[in-house]
């Protein structure tokens, strides 16, 4: 068994950061399901600006609204403005297809990669 990349958006632009809030990383609904991610699944996000790495989990943002948002300690770490990859890996035996995606500066879809 190995872990394999199976979700990823690239170059995704923070829009908010509020560290008063309990935790997880909302994502807008359209990018969610561009990728497979799932509400509550964790995810590694990794800042371009910094090279710092964290996990956190999922939640839905509103469709279209290019929302990625992090949330609770993960604000400490990676601020508003910053772009970041966001990962979510898969636990199998074989080898699978990744559904890799690019955005824009606003959070909308560009193309699969």
């Amino acid at each position: 068994m190995r872990w394999l990349l199976r979700s990823k958006i690239h170059k995704a632009t923070v829009t908010n950061a509020k560290v008063e809030y309990v935790g997880s990383l909302e994502i807008d609904q359209d990018l969610l399901e561009k990728t497979g991610l799932w509400p509550g699944e964790k995810v590694l996000v990794s800042s371009l600006e910094t090279g710092e790495r964290l996990e956190t989990y999922v939640i839905s943002a509103k469709r279209g609204s290019g929302i990625i948002c992090l949330n609770g300690a993960a604000a400490h770490v990676i601020k508003r403005g910053e772009q970041v990859i966001i990962m979510g890996f898969e636990l199998s035996d074989k080898p699978i297809e990744s559904k890799v995606i690019l955005v824009d500066k606003k959070n909308q879809f560009v193309r699969y990669l």
